[in-house]
């Protein structure tokens, strides 16, 4: 049980009813920026976890 295309492509088309076509890349890039600032937040704390066990 997941979200299958039927179900992405109405999101695609609810965000681009809201936001209309020049948002969308902005909030894609503000969106991509979260996810790389909470990936290397969650490495950094593996790392730091992995000093702590040495």
């Amino acid at each position: 049980m997941g979200i299958g295309a039927p179900q992405l492509i109405l999101i695609a088309l609810v965000v681009l009813l809201l936001f209309g076509g020049r948002k969308i890349p902005e909030l894609m890039r503000g969106l991509g920026q979260g996810v790389k600032e909470f990936k290397d937040a969650t490495n950094d704390k593996k790392k730091d976890d992995e000093k702590k066990d040495k």
